[in-house]
């Protein structure tokens, strides 16, 4: 199982990082030992001073598949869910200061809480999903799926032409705006729709 996640994928997101809004998807990987499971706390790690959140819908692949065309991609994923991509902001951005890749900042241990996955076929218009993230009962994420620069058939269908994906992997699809940085205590739940699939706090 990989993870495969999209940087960039929310224009205001970008905007807010002082970004520019990408033309293609930017792609970036996270090892499987990131994957925290269950609701389980996230331990801030030592190593940074500045771990912000930032919620995403999540894809589960179904089945593999290489070089993929967009119109068939929607046969490649039948259940969606919850993820928090955390990032060591001050580390991505001392390595974007010297061309670095993203690997340290992105890929550390437990920083890609996931939640349930939901068929698909439950969630009605996919294009139309609301994703919220609280932070000790306040929002600070709000974002939908309407709003996706690459839609997830893009996606898929980008990310196959260079790595084949197989039953199991996970695409991290992007973040909306309001990404902010997480404390030891902080309480996090998140939903998708109304229904709450995270639920976990900082260590």
């Amino acid at each position: 199982m990989k993870i495969i996640a999209i940087g960039r994928n929310y224009a205001e997101h970008a905007k807010e990082l002082n970004n520019p809004v990408p033309t293609i998807p930017v792609i970036f990987m996270k090892p499987d030992t990131a994957i925290l499971k269950d609701n389980k706390p996230f331990y801030h790690p030592d190593f940074s001073q500045d771990i912000h959140h930032e919620i995403e819908v999540v894809l589960k692949v179904c089945k593999e598949g290489k070089h993929i065309g967009e119109k068939f991609a929607d046969g490649y994923y039948d259940e969606i869910g919850l993820g928090i991509d955390f990032t060591a902001r001050d580390i991505q951005n001392r390595h974007k200061e010297k061309g670095l890749p993203w690997e340290l900042a992105k890929g550390f241990d437990g920083s890609a809480p996931i939640s349930n996955f939901i068929p698909k076929a439950e969630l009605g218009d996919l294009y139309n999903l609301n994703l919220r993230l609280d932070i000790n009962g306040e929002t600070r994420q709000d974002g939908n799926t309407k709003d996706l620069l690459f839609s997830f058939e893009r996606l898929i269908a980008f990310v196959s032409q260079y790595i084949t994906l197989k039953k199991g992997d996970l695409i991290f699809t992007g973040t909306p705006p309001g990404v902010s940085k997480v404390g030891v205590g902080d309480h996090l739940e998140g939903y998708l729709n109304d229904n709450k699939l995270l639920d976990f706090f900082v260590k």
